[in-house]
């Protein structure tokens, strides 16, 4: 199904390389925001933003590096997609925090606080306790305002979650969540929480990620339709677009990677540990996404709606979350 919706992704992470390179220029995606660390310390960081670089040069034809919102737009009317290099944790920065300049210089446009458990700036949700931002978290948050990086709540607990919205003299970001009103999921946002970032002028990309649905590995198009429209209903068509959490060209090892607290300490997702969740039946992967613009329009959503939801309210919410103060 050929369709000219410019396609923003608030969430991919995925076995980065030329066969998801092809799978997002099949879909028509025009742009995402891109996993580049998540347990990675400052070191091992540099080396995957060093391996993305040469992936920018050797896949020219598909993909380029995006700074700007205007990158994105630009690389859809070029027929390809714009990459925008993210963090799902602030431990790359380690306790150097004049390294969020680097990553600001070199491209890095969304940090998430916290990728599931306690680190140097506050708590993830899946710790038992949220005691929420320290006094390191809350010059973070000042430098990522000050550089124009996106801040990024997705995983983070929910004081620490609260604490930085109240900080941030710029709005945030859930990227990639569920709500929780339709299942019960540590990872999954309540009503309340998804209020208290939207109304803060902040945005949500909402979750197709199997495993934060209510059906599970039995979940299919209705059932991202039913999430969305859930998201919208409660918050309005503004500042909700997608972040689908997908995760091409993994397996069952790299899930497990992700589930232990820093890469290798105890296990934090126990009944998801060492399994691969399928992605829900109708959108296997960025190739797909016409197919969800297509159920989109079978249910009577018009087409000004599918747009905004598609990319659109994505790309003027970055035009001023990713500039600089």
């Amino acid at each position: 199904m050929a369709h000219d919706f410019t396609i923003f992704d608030g969430l991919i992470i995925s076995n980065w390389g030329r066969p998801v390179f092809e799978e997002m220029n099949a879909g028509g995606l025009a742009g995402a925001n891109c996993t580049c660390a998540v347990w990675e310390g400052f070191e091992a960081t540099m080396g995957n933003i060093a391996g993305w670089k040469r992936m920018f040069k050797d896949n020219a034809d598909l993909i380029v590096q995006a700074r700007t919102a205007q990158d994105i737009r630009d690389a859809k009317a070029a027929g390809k997609t714009g990459i925008a290099l993210g963090f799902q944790n602030s431990w790359p920065i380690e306790d150097d925090l004049d390294r969020v300049w680097l990553f600001q210089d070199v491209g890095v446009r969304t940090i998430q606080m916290t990728y599931n458990t306690q680190n140097l700036a506050g708590a993830g949700c899946w710790e038992s306790t949220d005691p929420g931002l320290s006094d390191y978290g809350k010059r973070l948050v000042a430098l990522l305002n000050e550089a124009g990086i996106l801040i990024d709540l997705s995983h983070v607990g929910p004081q620490t979650s609260k604490d930085a919205a109240e900080v941030s003299k710029r709005p945030v970001a859930y990227t990639h969540v569920a709500p929780a009103g339709m299942k019960d999921h540590p990872r999954n946002k309540p009503d309340d929480m998804l209020k208290r970032i939207n109304g803060t002028g902040g945005f949500v990309g909402v979750a197709l990620y199997a495993p934060f649905l209510p059906k599970g590995d039995d979940s299919d198009l209705d059932d991202c339709l039913d999430t969305l429209e859930y998201v919208l209903n409660l918050l309005g068509p503004e500042r909700v677009g997608l972040g689908t959490d997908f995760t091409q060209g993994y397996g069952a090892d790299f899930f497990e990677w992700l589930r232990r607290d820093k890469g290798t300490g105890a296990g934090v997702a126990g009944p998801m540990k060492g399994t691969r969740p399928a992605n829900p039946k109708g959108l296997d992967g960025m190739s797909e996404y016409p197919n969800l613009i297509q159920a989109m329009q079978q249910r009577g959503w018009d087409d000004s709606l599918i747009r905004n939801v598609m990319g659109e309210n994505w790309l003027t919410f970055l035009d001023d979350a990713w500039t600089p103060a």
